[in-house]
């Protein structure tokens, strides 16, 4: 994980991305249920767990903010998509306790890399 090139391709970006967010909430304490879970052809990157709380996890990575930071990606289209597959992964592993969405926000290029993990990003709407 210490690949460091501008010129990365943005889905190998993306996945590096993922890897990175994973390495930082595995050493937060945080379990691992499943990545890259697709349901309809939607996806949610990590499902983690934080005690007894399930933590749907959205990273987003770029190589600059200079068009803004990249959480702002998870968009309201973005969260009701979230929010659909993870009610399926709850229902159908029969998940007891409380469900939270968090965002990590990476930007990632040869000078830095930035790590910002927003938790409880959003919830879901009535």
């Amino acid at each position: 994980m210490t690949q460091r090139n501008s010129d990365m391709k943005h889905d190998v970006l993306g996945k590096w991305g993922e890897a990175y967010a994973l390495a930082h909430l595995l050493g937060l304490g945080f379990g691992l249920k499943a990545r890259n879970y697709k349901f309809n052809r939607m996806e949610i990157d990590l499902i983690m767990t934080d005690g007894q709380t399930l933590v749907v996890v959205e990273v987003k990575t770029r190589h600059s903010a200079e068009l803004g930071e990249p959480w702002r990606a998870v968009n309201l289209a973005k969260q009701k998509q979230l929010i659909r597959v993870a009610n399926y992964f709850t229902k159908s592993i029969e998940w007891p306790y409380e469900v939270r969405f968090d965002v990590v926000s990476i930007v990632h290029n040869s000078n830095h890399t930035d790590l910002t993990h927003i938790k409880d990003a959003f919830s879901p709407r009535p």
